[in-house]
């Protein structure tokens, strides 16, 4: 701030000018200017004479200020000369002294100028910062804007020299002319106050856009005060309800509502609920809580709720503020206009009734006054707009001439300077003289500057006119010749000194003024290449709407061709956010310019970055690729784009571009016509469907899969082509995989078929007898929510495709009743489902394998969801009677090993748990129960293998709401005649308690193992043993497991199960299944004294053939035991003798088991010896530190080479239910 005018030079105080050039080029032409500037100011002698100093008293202002900025060395040197005095040197005056006669004297710039080279030398003056520092200092005080000799006169500035700064006779003292706003050091524009050059278009310009503001925040405030006056009238009748009743509350008001929200979020800041505050204002964000004027404008901010709490019992409520008033009416009116109620007889009803009135008219009148003052400011506002922006437009031309014409007036400026000397005080006739006398110059400087130079420069107005309404005036400039006789040469060589760069780009750019829609394009192609790369990264987009109109509007298509590839190019790596912007701009594009230009223009851009390194720009091109399908012409849809797409498919690497890649065709799907291309279509679907990223395959089920299948129902292809292809994949997989079923291409096939349930119904549903039938009209029948399963996308809506809900729903109710009265004759969409898909879709799944639960669940999930979409009807009437013909359920069938065949296949847990589990009604629930009785019924009296119950009942358990269901199912078992129903029965409770509640193993399946503990057959009672171990698996109820343990202990210690081999064997595989996972406690107490009590039993036996069976199995439990935790007496008192035990029976039975149990025996001998040295190791696993490298090697060398079952170690690996 060293020097805020520019006609200051700060070279002498040592400070330095922020508007001026930093290269030694520069300053030197700025010192011979100032040089010059300084000789034409002081006259002919170049100098400044000491003896001259009386013309240089404080009385003289234009001197003064001419000598201030006159080159010198130092503001304050110049001061302090201008108020010393004869030819000697003066006496050392104080700065202080020196600031108060600037400051008394009103030479403010010269203060400045002082207060800024004293802050930099670090010797700030307390007088100045604290007048600097005062905005009251430079309030408006006249009407004479600085830098004019008169108001309205231009260049008085630069003619005057001293800008114009006398001291006022009439106001005072000459204060700074500024507009009406509040100024300070920081916010002044003292550039505007300099000698150099015209600033009179500056100070119009500010001025106008000062009013604009004032007169927008008027109208804000009209607005509000509006708003509040026509604010819904409350009811005569209510407001007498809010009076009688307090606690009914009269409606709040969107002012009140505001003003409580601040106070309310005001009040949780202060208190530090931080996090409430935020959520309040989340939930309320069209207010601004940092701003009380957000509230309204002109409204006082009340008191904090705190102090409005303590103050409510202060309060006096008078007969006035009981008045019902709507809002908006001064107190005074309200008083003139209603007498006090506090004055009035309560029963006056009437007298109440004529001042509502009388104030619903007041308010009226003031709102009509309040509309019409709006509109007119609204007027005012929009020729305010008009004149500024001619000022804006003529702001160049002046400026430019007033800068290149200041040496050539230099010398005038000087003389009329000695004028004012003459005559400092001017009458207002002599202003006029000067007027025309200034106006006459300006104009004769206007008329010096060549049209070549300015071909497009706004016309000169009268200064104090209305702005020009007409901008084609500018067609029709004519500037005044000067009077003079200078020869043209010399007029040119005088211009020569204007400071204009025409040569560079840019210089070019600035000095050709746009004047037609076409110039401004070509204007703007020309640029933005430059000026995008300066713009920040995270801003680019905000570029997108004036590259892509240039890029429409351009009249060279190379200038397009650019402009596109920018827009494309425009960010390195655009987010999700940037590139939704440039897609939005791309489709506008593309409406714009039509199909021609976009495949001419866009895709090319497309095309070329289809392999770019960055995956967000491939990204960007498979997007851009499906907004753009409807915009393309229909040829290259079906063929460039879908060549681009299917290629990115093929080679892309990253999941995101091909997700989006199959979102794109889906789009194109939608909107190619060309029936050639339908084969490629499907092999695009097979790739996508096979694809490894999840993400992809999702897109293609959401997406691409139902844009095809409504393309393949419009081509004729979806029951001819389409779904017999996929199930005939299914066919061929099933009859390769009979040594090793492809189950994620099964997975793949089965759920494609699923995804095009909806297109297969909507195609019946079209093409039924009733179609022409269907018509809108009436009531529509509503559709239940849970008619339809859920679909994955909307365009797996029946409704999305059949049009609407309501099509949907009248079609829904032909079709039933089309079923239930008129059957299906004719219906030929209808009946290839029933006589060709059905029993095609039963043939498959009777093949696969039962035991595969991927399979059963994917093929139970795929017959649900055909159930549901078809209806209870169609379920009822042409599914289940096709699986009951094929499964014939009776008595009859167990000896025929064609219906023992099917009951052992995959059709029973398909047919129970994906058909008749559609519909949950009770007769439902009762047909599967039955169904599932007679199906174990069937299977323990044909001695035929459980896999398919099994199935049936792990798919059914996974859901709580059938654990009820299977449990009458199983309790049917337990009390059945049959000792192979009950055995049956007692194995399918393993499989029910995972998952199931505590409540319903204590209340339901501890009682039904008890029962069948104690059954005669000693095969059933050893059937219970497997659900036992799950309970103290899965349980952690104490008294259950109690019960449990207790039971448990009467099969290992009553005498009459001493010689129960298989009872032995199935409780030795149970504690090595559920030991691991069971309760410590448990394990320590019950499972491992008993291991070791079997083990010593087995010694002792005499058939070589069970003891090895015993001790295999006892082998694998202590396999899977050894992982667990053990503590030091449980290892010496139990486990170690287990193992001794068990060596011995392997020493004779099986060597290559001796090996190994003498490497563990071993090891665990050490470990309890090293004990006794080293510290606990806490809970770490005797598994980590039991078997050294060498023993784990042999262990696993060993057990690979065994052939016995390993289900045992894979148990012991998982993790506790």
């Amino acid at each position: 701030m060293a020097a805020m005018a520019p006609g200051g030079s700060g070279s002498g105080g040592g400070g330095v000018n922020p508007f001026l050039s930093d290269s030694d080029e520069d300053d030197d032409e700025v010192a011979a200017t100032e040089e010059r500037r300084a000789g034409l100011r002081l006259g002919s002698g170049g100098g400044l004479d000491p003896g001259s100093a009386d013309s240089l008293s404080p009385q003289d202002p234009v001197a003064l200020g001419s000598s201030a900025r006159s080159g010198l060395p130092g503001e304050a040197a110049a001061a302090a000369v201008a108020l010393g005095g004869g030819g000697e040197t003066p006496g050392r005056l104080s700065i202080d002294a020196i600031a108060a006669q600037l400051l008394r004297d009103q030479y403010l710039l010269t203060a400045l100028e002082l207060h800024t080279e004293l802050l930099e030398s670090g010797r700030e003056l307390p007088r100045l910062r604290d007048y600097f520092s005062n905005p009251g200092n430079f309030e408006r005080q006249s009407g004479t804007p600085p830098g004019m000799g008169a108001p309205g006169i231009p260049g008085a500035a630069g003619v005057g020299g001293a800008g114009g700064r006398e001291p006022s006779t009439t106001s005072g003292g000459g204060q700074l002319n500024r507009a009406g706003s509040i100024s300070t050091l920081d916010s002044l524009d003292f550039a505007r106050y300099s000698d150099d050059g015209n600033r009179e278009t500056d100070e119009r310009v500010a001025v106008l856009e000062f009013e604009l503001r004032k007169a927008k925040e008027t109208i804000q405030a009209l607005r509000a005060n509006l708003t509040k006056a026509a604010e819904h009238e409350v009811p005569l009748q209510e407001r007498k309800n809010y009076k009688s009743s307090p606690e009914i509350q009269e409606p709040i008001k969107p002012l009140e509502k505001r003003a409580l929200n601040f106070l309310v979020n005001e009040f949780l800041l202060k208190n530090n609920y931080k996090l409430t505050s935020i959520t309040f204002s989340d939930e309320n964000d069209d207010q601004d809580f940092e701003l009380w004027d957000d509230v309204g404008l002109n409204i006082p901010k009340p008191p904090d709720l705190l102090q409005l709490y303590r103050d409510f019992g202060n309060h006096q409520v008078t007969g006035k503020d009981l008045v019902d008033v709507a809002s908006g009416v001064e107190e005074d009116e309200l008083e003139a206009l209603t007498p006090i109620l506090g004055n009035l007889p309560p029963t006056l009803e009437a007298s109440q009734t004529v001042q509502n009135s009388l104030l619903v008219q007041k308010l009226e009148d003031k709102i009509s006054l309040l509309n019409s003052e709006k509109w007119s400011l609204m007027e005012q506002i929009g020729r305010l707009e008009s004149e500024m922006n001619f000022l804006k437009n003529e702001h160049f031309a002046i400026s430019a001439i007033c800068d290149s014409v200041q040496p050539s007036l230099d010398q005038s400026s000087h003389k009329d300077s000695e004028d004012s000397e003459q005559n400092p005080v001017t009458n207002s006739s002599d202003k006029g003289q000067n007027k025309d006398i200034h106006l006459s110059k300006s104009d004769e400087v206007d008329s010096t500057i060549p049209k070549e130079n300015f071909p497009n420069s706004f016309p000169r107005r009268e200064r104090e006119g209305m702005p020009s309404s007409s901008p084609s005036s500018k067609n029709t400039v004519h500037f005044d010749k000067p009077n003079r006789k200078l020869s043209p040469a010399f007029h040119q060589a005088l211009l020569s000194f204007c400071r204009m760069s025409a040569d560079s780009r840019l210089g070019s750019e600035v000095s050709r003024i746009a004047d037609s829609e076409k110039s401004v394009m070509l204007m703007l192609g020309r640029c933005l290449p430059h000026i995008v790369p300066n713009v920040l990264l995270a801003k680019r987009e905000e570029l997108i709407p004036l590259i892509l109109c240039t890029a429409c509007l351009h009249p060279e298509p190379k200038e397009r061709d650019q402009l596109l590839h920018i827009l494309f190019n425009l960010i390195k790596r655009p987010d999700d956010e940037q590139r939704q912007m440039i897609l939005t701009g791309c489709v506008a594009f593309a409406r714009h310019v039509g199909p021609t230009r976009v495949e001419a223009e866009l895709l090319p851009q497309c095309w070329e970055q289809i392999n770019h390194k960055y995956p967000e720009r491939r990204l960007l091109v498979a997007e851009s690729c499906g907004a753009l399908a409807p915009y393309l012409p229909k040829e290259i849809r079906s063929s460039l784009v879908l060549s681009m797409l299917q290629q990115m498919l093929m080679e892309d690497k990253a999941d995101l571009v091909r997700e989006a890649v199959i979102k794109s065709l889906g789009i194109i799907m939608g909107y190619i016509d060309d029936p050639d291309k339908y084969q490629q279509g499907f092999e695009l679907l097979l790739s996508a469907l096979g694809d490894p990223s999840e993400r992809v395959v999702s897109a293609t089920h959401q997406v691409f899969l139902p844009a095809y299948a409504a393309w393949t129902t419009e081509l004729g292809n979806l029951q001819s082509h389409l779904i017999p292809t996929l199930l005939n994949k299914i066919e061929k997989l099933l009859r390769e995989g009979e040594h090793g079923l492809d189950e994620h291409k099964l997975h793949m096939y089965l759920s494609a078929l699923q995804s095009l349930i909806p297109s297969l119904f909507a195609l019946v549903l079209q093409n039924a007898p009733f179609s022409s039938k269907a018509k809108l009209h009436g009531e529509v029948p509503q559709i239940e929510v849970t008619r339809f399963p859920r679909p994955m996308s909307p365009l797996q809506d029946v409704s999305t495709i059949i049009g609407s809900r309501e099509q949907l729903a009248v079609l829904l109710q032909l079709y039933d009743h089309q079923l239930e009265h008129e059957g299906t004759t004719g219906w030929e969409s209808l009946l290839w489902v029933v006589n060709q898909l059905l029993p095609q879709l039963i043939e498959i799944v009777g093949k696969i394998n039962v035991t595969s639960t991927a399979c059963v669940h994917e093929f139970s999930r795929f017959f649900w969801r055909l159930c549901r979409t078809f209806g209870k009807i169609f379920t009822n009437t042409k599914v289940k009677p096709q699986f009951q013909e094929i499964l014939r359920l009776s008595e009859e069938n167990i000896d025929s090993s064609a219906g023992n065949g099917v009951l052992t296949k995959a059709t029973v847990p398909i047919y129970a748990t994906g058909v008749l589990t559609c519909y949950i009604q009770e007769e439902d629930r009762k047909l599967l129960v039955g169904f599932l009785e007679d199906v174990m019924t069937l299977l323990s009296l044909s001695h035929a293998p459980l896999d398919s119950l099994k199935a049936s009942f792990v798919e059914l358990g996974a859901n709580p709401a059938y654990h009820e269901l299977l449990l009458t199912v199983l309790w049917y078992g337990v009390v059945h005649t049959s000792a192979l129903v009950r055995c049956t029965a007692a194995r399918m409770f393993e499989l029910t308690l995972r998952g199931m509640s505590e409540a319903l193993v204590d209340k339901r399946v501890a009682p039904a193992l008890v029962t069948l503990s104690s059954d005669p057959e000693f095969s059933v009672r050893i059937a219970t043993i497997p659900a036992f171990g799950t309970i103290m698996e899965t349980v952690i109820q104490r008294e259950l497991l109690e019960r449990v343990k207790m039971q448990l202990a009467s099969f290992l210690e009553d005498p009459q199960y001493q010689d129960q081999y298989s009872l032995h064997t199935e409780i030795i595989k149970t504690f090595g299944r559920v030991g691991p996972n069971a309760e410590p406690r448990f394990r320590d107490e019950f499972v491992i004294p008993h291991l070791h009590k079997l083990a010593l039993v087995n010694n002792l036996q005499i058939v070589d053939s069970k003891r090895l069976d015993i001790a295999t199995h006892l082998f694998e439990a202590y396999s899977a035991l050894s992982c667990c935790f053990i503590s030091e007496d449980l290892m010496v008192n139990h486990f170690l003798p287990g193992l001794r035990c068990l060596r011995i029976d392997m020493e004779q039975l099986s060597p290559e088991h001796e090996v190994i149990l003498t490497s563990m025996i071993k090891e665990c001998e050490q470990k309890v010896e090293n004990k006794t040295v080293q510290e606990p190791q806490g809970s770490m696993s005797i598994a980590a530190s039991l078997v050294s490298e060498d023993t784990k090697t042999k262990f696993l060398n060993k057990m690979g080479q065994l052939t016995t079952s390993g289900a045992m170690l894979a148990n012991v690996f998982q993790r506790k239910k």
